[in-house]
């Protein structure tokens, strides 16, 4: 009786975590046109143009290490490496962090050009993809 107990209080918790994970998103400001593979570039740093306005990219601290396996296959070390390189090869910037969704979308809806992830559903932000 009591094994069951375990076995059946296990597989509640196993439903209750598999049905509250949401995919992550792929998010831009309002003004901004890009595919799923073009917003990839952009967080590669091989991105800074989209219909003549100026891409803004930015990470999140609390989804990086998800969108960097799942969107970029790479790692943080791989990552930060590349953007070293690029700052001193072309002169670019890495992206601003924020520390949550919640900055994220915000920064998005605010920023012209903007261009992010989050871990979750977002609103007020156009959706580029889902990961």
């Amino acid at each position: 009786m009591i094994i069951q107990r375990h076995h059946l209080a296990l597989a509640l918790g196993f439903l209750l975590a598999a049905g509250s994970s949401t995919a992550g998103e792929l998010i831009a400001n309002a003004s901004v046109t890009l595919t799923a593979d073009e917003a990839k570039e952009v967080f590669l740093g091989d991105k800074q143009l989209a219909g003549g306005a100026k891409l803004v990219p930015v990470d999140n601290a609390a989804a990086q290490a998800d969108f960097l396996s799942k969107v970029l296959q790479t790692d943080s070390t791989k990552y930060a490496a590349r953007w070293t390189k690029k700052s001193f090869r072309e002169g670019l910037t890495a992206p601003a962090v924020k520390g949550s969704d919640a900055e994220v979308i915000a920064f998005v809806k605010s920023t012209p050009g903007a261009v992010g992830y989050v871990s979750g559903a977002s609103s007020g932000v156009k959706v580029i993809s889902k990961y």
